[in-house]
């Protein structure tokens, strides 16, 4: 007994370093499961949104596991440093933080937008003077709001947790406006009660990668080099048209020719 518990203890130890030697790769993709259509919970309460699916399909096709971790956006740096994932992929804005991690090419052209109630009467930024406009805290649309004086120089900024609360607060009047990427808004404004219009105006505009610790080079050029495979042979075409209706705009995804 002694000796096949020694034996089984061995090859449980051997068991990484095979796996490793036969270049079995785990990515663990840290969203945020509050913002469709890139990551959310589905009505049959799991994980889904456009950039997971694009990420599941990536490991099948090179043959990883796959692991998907919903993380407090406000902890993304924390969980990657500390290896509780990989890579941060979930919409993530790469204008502006191209210093701040190692990213993939990006794949999305996105714009920050206002989202405002029909009835409101304001339909252009000038109407937002002495207006309250939301924003997810430590958002790319916060900073947005923020980098954007003349704007900022005229609203009160609130800022909470995610844009499902926001659009509570929107459609109750306690805020006037919400600022939030276009597939955010358009997914939010489809599944919430009321009437909304997106401004004509933006507040600035972006795009999106994946986004890996500092450095780590070698996971981004193998994430890369298949992402930008999926684009050329129209599986992320073909897994977008999946999400259009969760709000994802195809002539976003700027990767696809």
């Amino acid at each position: 007994m002694k000796k096949i518990l020694s034996i089984l203890l061995v090859v449980a130890m051997l068991l990484p370093a095979i796996a490793m030697a036969e270049g079995t790769q785990k990515l663990i993709v840290g969203f945020d499961a509050e913002f469709p259509p890139f990551g959310f919970v589905n009505a049959d309460g799991e994980y889904d949104g456009f950039d997971l699916a694009v990420a599941k399909e990536l490991c099948n096709r090179l043959g990883w596991e796959f692991e998907a971790v919903a993380i407090d956006w406000l902890a993304k740096d924390a969980e990657l440093s500390s290896g509780n994932i990989n890579c941060i992929w979930n919409g993530f804005t790469y204008t502006g933080r191209e210093d701040q991690y190692t990213w993939s090419d990006p794949y999305v052209d996105n714009s920050i937008v206002i989202v405002v109630k029909a009835d409101s009467g304001i339909t252009s930024f000038a109407d937002l003077n002495g207006k309250t406009v939301m924003a997810q805290a430590a958002s790319s649309a916060l900073d947005a709001l923020n980098s954007n004086e003349a704007l900022l120089s005229t609203i009160t900024v609130q800022e909470l947790a995610d844009y499902n609360q926001g659009f509570i607060e929107l459609n109750m009047g306690t805020v006037d406006a919400v600022a939030a990427d276009l597939g955010v808004a358009t997914y939010q404004i489809a599944n919430n009660e009321g009437s909304y219009i997106i401004l004509d105006e933006t507040v600035s505009t972006e795009q999106y990668a994946v986004g890996f610790l500092l450095g780590n080079t070698e996971l981004r050029d193998q994430v890369n080099a298949e992402l930008l495979k999926m684009a050329e042979d129209g599986t992320m075409l073909q897994i977008a048209q999946e999400y259009v209706d969760e709000g994802l705009v195809l002539e976003s995804l700027c990767l696809i020719k």
